[in-house]
Parts: C-alpha cells; sequence; structure tokens
C-alpha cells in the first residue's frame, strides 16, 4: 500500500460509526414524521429503567455481556422495495453502513407478497458497536394474479428512482476508494435519508391506488409511492408486557397480542408488539393532472423483546410448539403458554441441551486458578469450578411468522390470506446480486470464537463447545 493510500485510510469513517450516525439520523427523522414514535421511546425508556432496577441480576448480566451499552442504540427498521435493481443498490447502500443481508424470510405462505431478508453487522464487535437493523423486503410482482395490474405495477416501479445520484456517486466513492472520509460520511448519510423520507405525493391515481389496494395494502404500499419510506423503527425493551400495558394506559393503541413465544423467565428469540398503523394524508396524481385528496395507512410504532439465539434444535422445538398453539383453535395466548412449558426455562437446561448459543467468558476465579495452575482443561468443569462464566447469545434476527403477523395487523386482511408456499431464495440472491449469509453460521461462529479467546487467556490448547 502506497504511503498516500494508507493515509486515505486512517482518514476514513469506520463503518460501524457511519452506522451509528445513520441510525440516530434516522431515528430523528422518524420522530418528526412520527411524533407518536418519540412516546413510545419515552415509555421503553421508563419500562427499561425500572425494570434495571427491580433486577440486580438482569443489570448485572446486561454488563457483564456489554448489551447495557447498546440498549438506547438498539433500534432496527423496516422498509419494503419493488424490484430486483432496488434490491441489489439498497445492498450496496447498507454495505457502506457495515451492514450485511442475513437470513431468507418468505412470507407469502402467511399472506404477504414479499420475500425478505435482514441487513445488519454480522461480527459480534460490531453488533455491540451498533446492532442498528433493517427488515427489507421486496415485492413479488409475480404474485399479482390480475395481468394487467401486474404489468401496470412493474411499469410505475420501473419509472422510480429511489437513491438520489449523489448517494449512488458516494457509494462508488466507497467501493472503489475503500471507504469514506468524514465529510463524505457526513453527506452520505443525509443523502441516504432521502430514500426513507416520507412522502405524502402519490405517484400513481386514486383509481389504480384502489386498484392495487384490493389486490394487498401492501402493494399499494410499494407501487404507489415515490420511495420505500420507512414504516417503523423499533426500540428494544426488557420488558414487553409492561410496554404493552402502559400503551394503553396512555391512549395508544396497540395489537391484541404481543407476536412470538409467550412470557418467560429467560426469554428466547424475539417478541413483538406495536401500535396501530397511523391513517396518514396523502395526494393523488390523476390522470389529468388534477391532484385528490385521500388517506394511506402504512407507518407504525413497533417495540420488540430480544431473547437468546437459538440453535437448528431449539428452533426445530419452537417451531413445532408455536405450530401446535396456532393449529389449535382455541384460545391462542392460554394454548401457546401451555405448549412452552415443554421448553426449557432456565439457562444451564438451555445450553445443556444444546437449545441455544451462549457467550463464554474467563472469570476473575479462573484467571487466578491459573496462576496456581489449578485450571481444569475440560469446558464443563471450569464452568462448574466458576472459572468460566456463560451468557446467552442475543438473538439478532427475525420471526417470519412475527413478522407476517405484524404486517397483517397494520396493512389489514384485504387481499389472499395465503399465496402458498412459494419461497424462492434462489431468485432472492439473484436480484441482491449476493447470497445471504446464514444466521446460525453467525451465532455458531460468535460462539466459538468466545471459546478460542477463554483458551487463550487461560494458556489451553483449545475449548469446544456443542
Amino acid at each position: 500500500m502506497s504511503v498516500h493510500a494508507a493515509a486515505n485510510r486512517e482518514a476514513w469513517v469506520h463503518p460501524d460509526e457511519i452506522r451509528v450516525q445513520f441510525s440516530r439520523a434516522m431515528s430523528a427523522l422518524y420522530k418528526a414524521e412520527v411524533p407518536l414514535y418519540g412516546e413510545l421511546l419515552a415509555l421503553v425508556g421508563q419500562v427499561n429503567q425500572q425494570a434495571l432496577e427491580q433486577d440486580a441480576e438482569l443489570a448485572e448480566r446486561l454488563q457483564l455481556t456489554g448489551e447495557i451499552q447498546r440498549l438506547d442504540l438498539e433500534r432496527h427498521g423496516a422498509i419494503r422495495l419493488g424490484c430486483a435493481a432496488e434490491l441489489a443498490t439498497i445492498r450496496r447502500l447498507f454495505a457502506v453502513m457495515g451492514m450485511f443481508p442475513v437470513g431468507y424470510y418468505d412470507l407469502s405462505c402467511a399472506g404477504v407478497p414479499v420475500h425478505s431478508t435482514a441487513f445488519r453487522a454480522i461480527h459480534e464487535g460490531s453488533l455491540q458497536h451498533s446492532p442498528f437493523r433493517v427488515f427489507t423486503s421486496l415485492l413479488r410482482l409475480e404474485l399479482i394474479e390480475n395481468p394487467a395490474l401486474r404489468e401496470l405495477a412493474a411499469s410505475v416501479l420501473e419509472g422510480r428512482r429511489i437513491f438520489t445520484p449523489r448517494a449512488i456517486e458516494l457509494i462508488e466513492r466507497c467501493e472503489q476508494a475503500g471507504g469514506l472520509e468524514q465529510a463524505e460520511a457526513a453527506e452520505f448519510i443525509e443523502q441516504a435519508l432521502e430514500t426513507f423520507r416520507w412522502h405524502r405525493e402519490a405517484t400513481v391515481s386514486a383509481a389504480l391506488y384502489q386498484q392495487l389496494s384490493e389486490q394487498h395494502r401492501l402493494i399499494a404500499d410499494v407501487v404507489a409511492f415515490k420511495g420505500p419510506h420507512i414504516n417503523h423503527l423499533t426500540p428494544r425493551t426488557l420488558d414487553i408486557d409492561a410496554v404493552q400495558a402502559g400503551m394503553l394506559r396512555r391512549g395508544i393503541d396497540p395489537k391484541a397480542i404481543i407476536e412470538g413465544p409467550p412470557a418467560r423467565r429467560c426469554p428466547i428469540l424475539l417478541r413483538q408488539t406495536s401500535f396501530k398503523a397511523l391513517h396518514e394524508p396523502v395526494v393523488f396524481v390523476e390522470d389529468n393532472g388534477d391532484r385528490t385528496l385521500g388517506s394511506h395507512s402504512a407507518r407504525f410504532g413497533e417495540i420488540e423483546q430480544r431473547g437468546a439465539a437459538l440453535t437448528a434444535k431449539g428452533r426445530a422445538l419452537y417451531d413445532r410448539l408455536l405450530d401446535n398453539a396456532r393449529q389449535a383453535g382455541e384460545a391462542y395466548v392460554p394454548v401457546l403458554i401451555a405448549q412452552f412449558a415443554e421448553f426449557p426455562d432456565d439457562y444451564a437446561s438451555l445450553r445443556r441441551q444444546q437449545l441455544a448459543y451462549f457467550r463464554y467468558f474467563v472469570s476473575p476465579a479462573g484467571l487466578a486458578a491459573k496462576a496456581r495452575g489449578e485450571l481444569a482443561s475440560d469446558l464443563e468443569a471450569l464452568l462448574a469450578a466458576g472459572h468460566l462464566c456463560c451468557e446467552p447469545l442475543v438473538y439478532e434476527d427475525f420471526l417470519p411468522v412475527s413478522a407476517a403477523g405484524i404486517f397483517q395487523s397494520n396493512l389489514g386482511d384485504a387481499g389472499r390470506n395465503s399465496y402458498g408456499h412459494s419461497a424462492n431464495q434462489d431468485v432472492f440472491e439473484r436480484d441482491l446480486g449476493a447470497a445471504v449469509y446464514d444466521e446460525l453460521a453467525l451465532y455458531a461462529e460468535t460462539q466459538q470464537r468466545s471459546l478460542a479467546q477463554c483458551a487463550e487467556q487461560l494458556g489451553l490448547a483449545e475449548l469446544l463447545g456443542d
């Protein structure tokens, strides 16, 4: 590397820092556009503070893992794109911020005509710096049954440009140079925000909007506007049941039920709730150039509580129990609670039964035992002696059923109840221009890295997890 290139590299803003700044800018934008989101942030902050004050063990655990530092930064957004070119470019835009596509989600089987991925950081160090994620969906035009309407929607999408020319230039600059300097990074954030901004003026007539909406309200949300306005930002709470109750006390209209597993002593995966979509005024552009006033509902407020990342074995158990509850045909919540009694609700059992991923840490007792030459070399013995401790890895991703439930509750029941099983990851990755990361492999790598770090600290050849 030349001296000039090395100097340039030192001037680059780290992608993690660009992500932090973008996340804050996005939050400010959404708070200005949807004031109720600001009230939601205040409620979540209050609930989190109470949870930490009332549960010293929880506070200590979050301090040990570093989760407490990222709690106020924790949020995800969601957008819906209309065509392959938009998906491929958004991948490049997020890469500037150190965010990569993780997982493939087919929501069509739940009656939502999209398939999706989550853009996020993929290394635990970057996640600690900023866990910001964007759940990104691509409209599946082939699921529009009416051929004429399908072609019309494709034509509308083909004519729109959701990225500013300067944003494209800065993406290319980052790709060619290897990074962005401070002024470029600040400009990139400003330009990238334009893609996610709300546009009150639709790009279609009221009649076409109605046709699209009758197919599915999400189709109208994607096709009828200038860009993929951010439709929600989601803060992380430590007690989602308290937030659900708090919304009702504040006069905020929440979903009827919390999506995901039931409340547990040891949370797993992801639980989500939201306040219902806002009815917002929009202007439709008629064929003769006239403007017609109307309304649109898409943007809402969501809250999440994250738990332990489950292994493939744990996910299989989770899926079976959830499916049993959904098939029961009785009162859903009591059946769900009864079904999940089978799922171990203590971290020791989750680890021993290989149901969840964990991160391992050397304890002060372990360092002292090393100094005395009294260390065991076996993982289980080290844990039993208190020379190592472990905490579950936080689930960083999403649940298809929960995502679909949130979508349906906020877009209404218009459209088909189900598009059948039509997952097509190959086509999605072709449109994306890259393969998606396997989230289970990422968790396994994080777990193994923590074991390797412990082995190095203790002077052991290796430590192997299950």
